[in-house]
């Protein structure tokens, strides 16, 4: 229970007590409402309907359910993924969410079956939050948890905020070192697992491959990064945007094609010498770059799917019915997020290049706008950095 000398307004006991019900006692000074507010309330990045996004004041989250911790955020990021809410592509996001899924920060308080973490540890919050125990845990797709899943920002309160709760706190945060890079440990909450299980995995690069990726953001430049992994012969990254393109080989693209001009299978089919690919990896999510995935593949080939769909899709099967094709679909488990994880702390993996802008967690509003006009802001991962 919060209780209050009146002489000097000191704090005892928790800050859960209603403000209402101590105003009626007579209790708080006004440095006393001041701090009560503060210490129950935080500034959060909102959700209000396509095209809607406030910064504004929301109750600080507490421990509902044994297996929760609450997190304070020391760092966050904006994903492609935010994007497409804000677009309406993701109706299950409703009316006052706080959003975001990816982030780094300091547990503040754990429920009582918590075991892997404690208060002050320092850790990676993953954008899917499992239990562990259901029968698709079990199968390591913790991406359709039966208690979780991706709920972070979409159908629970995110992380684009001052706090957080991450329920199944057990097998949902990963514990670092004190010393760990923010910058590089938020990447691994969401895009390079993703690039990675969803595009390099799910399309089996192999030594020897010739490999398009369509789309040079965030999520098809982590994809970039984790293909080499498998030594492909070839990676083709295909964007409109020409810097992204140069980072793109900067990173080990051995190719570029602008598709500014609508020319992008010719252009791919004539670097293969008519042969095609044999991995398309789609990063972006909209009908065009799902045909170019298409249009490319050699006989053979595989097709993965990474973006997030907000628009029905055409598969060409009147092309492809007899070409052995095989095309792929996935939510992010991060189930390799460990295997990151060590290849990060090692310096194998360098995920921080990825970072082009750094905010403050309370300028969220205008990172977003940056995020928004990537091309015009030469935009790729921007981090949001708590006070």
């Amino acid at each position: 229970m919060l209780r209050l000398d009146p002489g000097n307004a000191s704090l005892e006991g928790t800050r859960t007590k209603p403000l209402e019900r101590v105003r009626e006692k007579g209790s708080l000074s006004p440095a006393g409402v001041a701090w009560h507010l503060a210490s129950t309330t935080m500034d959060a990045l909102v959700y209000h309907g396509p095209g809607k996004r406030a910064w504004e004041k929301k109750p600080r989250p507490e421990i509902r359910e044994a297996t929760d911790a609450v997190v304070r955020i020391t760092t966050s990021t904006i994903c492609g993924t935010d994007l497409h809410i804000l677009k309406g592509d993701v109706p299950s996001v409703t009316d006052g969410r706080i959003l975001g899924h990816e982030g780094v920060g300091v547990v503040d308080d754990v429920g009582a079956a918590v075991s892997g973490v404690r208060t002050g540890d320092k850790v990676l919050i993953s954008c899917i939050t499992s239990c562990g125990k259901c029968d698709f845990c079990r199968k390591g797709m913790y991406s359709h948890c039966r208690g979780g899943g991706w709920i972070l920002g979409n159908t629970i309160d995110g992380t684009q905020a001052e706090y957080v709760r991450i329920p199944h706190a057990d097998t949902s945060l990963h514990r670092l070192p004190p010393d760990t890079d923010d910058e590089a440990m938020v990447m691994l909450s969401d895009i390079l697992p993703t690039g990675f299980e969803c595009g390099v995995q799910n399309g089996q690069v192999k030594p020897g491959d010739t490999v398009a990726i369509v789309g040079a953001g965030p999520i098809g430049l982590a994809a970039l990064l984790t293909a080499q992994f498998y030594s492909p012969a070839e990676i083709v990254m295909i964007d409109l945007d020409e810097n992204r393109l140069q980072v793109a080989l900067s990173f080990g693209a051995t190719k570029a094609v602008n598709s500014s001009d609508g020319k992008a299978v010719q252009k791919v089919m004539a670097l293969t010498g008519g042969a095609g690919v044999d991995v398309a990896i789609e990063a972006v999510g909209i009908p065009a770059t799902f045909d170019v995935c298409q249009e490319v593949l050699a006989p053979g080939g595989r097709l993965a799917n990474v973006g997030v769909h907000g628009k029905p899709v055409e598969l060409h099967l009147e092309k492809l019915w007899a070409h052995n094709i095989i095309v792929t679909t996935r939510l992010v488990d991060t189930v390799t997020t460990p295997m990151l994880l060590k290849l990060v702390q090692s310096g194998r993996l360098q995920p921080r290049k990825l970072v082009t802008h750094r905010f403050g967690l309370a300028d969220s509003m205008k990172a977003y706008d940056t995020f928004g006009d990537a091309a015009k802001e030469r935009a790729l991962k921007v981090i949001l950095k708590s006070a």
